[in-house]
């Protein structure tokens, strides 16, 4: 299995001998404003891709969009996708996915697409009041590989893990949040709950978006054995 992030939490997964695109987030840097109800308003997103948005929709098989939040879906990501591939998604986009003429494919609890299985799992977009408004969000597992998508540690993640025991778990890590409510996706001590259950764990969606605060040195320094690739760079497992 190979896995390239390339930037926030967009990813190339390849498992399976097929090649799947995760939350393109494809836009320009500075292409769009700053999060509303943030500290350090600055354009989004706030770093560049490192390659070619062309080259990241290239010979796709597959893709997988976890919600339809900007930072994992964005306006040139609408425009470049291939509308010749399937796009799994929770049920709740499939529509709107479907109206930008791209093959969507709900997943309402798991499928099996050309040899790999691919399971819908629960998130949780933050706590109380935060997490009802930004729902609904999910996480996804391709065979062995987990893909938390946006959510902080709660029941939810740990039954997943608990019910699927993956070999590879990918957590958005940022440590995003709004001026109150806490946490909307992982902090430290999120992703230390994982490291501990999960053999790999690769940590995302860091320093491309303008209400993320964790950073990479931060988090490799809080959580020994976390996996933090760099904007570009390929994580094989």
């Amino acid at each position: 299995m190979r896995i390239t992030l390339v930037r926030n939490a967009t990813l190339i997964v390849e498992i399976g001998g097929k090649r799947i695109l995760v939350d393109p987030m494809l836009d320009d840097i500075g292409a769009r404003p700053a999060i509303e109800g943030t500290q350090n308003p600055v354009a989004n997103p706030t770093t560049p891709l490192p390659f070619p948005a062309e080259e990241v929709v290239r010979d796709l098989d597959a893709i997988v969009i976890t919600h339809r939040h900007r930072d994992h879906l964005d306006t040139k990501a609408e425009e470049l996708l291939p509308r010749s591939v399937p796009v799994f998604c929770q049920p709740e986009d499939e529509s709107a996915l479907r109206e930008l003429g791209l093959e969507a494919r709900s997943v309402e609890d798991a499928i099996s697409w050309e040899g790999i299985d691919i399971s819908r799992t629960p998130a949780q977009h933050g706590t109380g009041r935060i997490a009802e408004l930004l729902a609904p969000v999910s996480g996804f597992v391709l065979d062995e590989l987990y893909i938390a998508g946006d959510t902080v540690w709660y029941e939810g993640v740990e039954e997943t893990i608990r019910r699927y025991e993956p070999g590879v778990a990918v957590v958005n890590a940022g440590g995003a949040e709004f001026l109150e409510g806490g946490l909307i996706v992982m902090g430290a001590d999120d992703v230390r709950e994982v490291v501990a259950r999960v053999p790999t764990v690769i940590a995302v969606h860091m320093e491309a978006i303008n209400h993320c605060f964790l950073e990479r040195e931060a988090l490799a320094a809080a959580v020994p054995g976390v996996v933090i690739p760099r904007d570009g760079e390929t994580v094989e497992v």
